[in-house]
């Protein structure tokens, strides 16, 4: 009988030494298999983040480019109110011109009165 419990005890032992063999297996197996997604994941966020910056970088650009537009409106707009004001100050100075013309006209013609 000894003999029997002696031979139970050693697959008894056995038995549970491959059952710990293989949960470490299988827990290695998952281990690997969470690294893996791990990388997978790391691989996705990098073309997500290159997406991400793509697009930030397309609207900045487009950013960029509606300020040079509204800019250059400004200078449009700036240089049709000075053509304006250019035309608006040329006949002020025609008519100075013109008064003064008319004051050394007068002068002329009427005798000086000094007191």
């Amino acid at each position: 009988m000894g003999e029997s419990q002696s031979r139970y005890s050693i697959v008894e032992r056995l038995t549970s030494k491959k059952i710990d063999i293989i949960t470490a297996k299988s827990e290695l197996k998952e281990q690997v298999r969470e690294r893996e997604q791990f990388v997978e994941k790391l691989k996705k966020d990098l073309e997500n983040w290159k997406k991400d910056v793509q697009e930030d970088t397309k609207r900045e650009q487009r950013r960029k480019e509606l300020e040079i537009d509204h800019a250059v409106q400004e200078v449009d707009n700036t240089k049709k109110q000075l053509q304006e004001k250019e035309a608006v100050f040329i006949e002020q100075v025609k008519a100075v011109e013109n008064a003064l013309a008319s004051i050394e006209e007068i002068s002329k013609t009427s005798p000086t009165v000094q007191s």
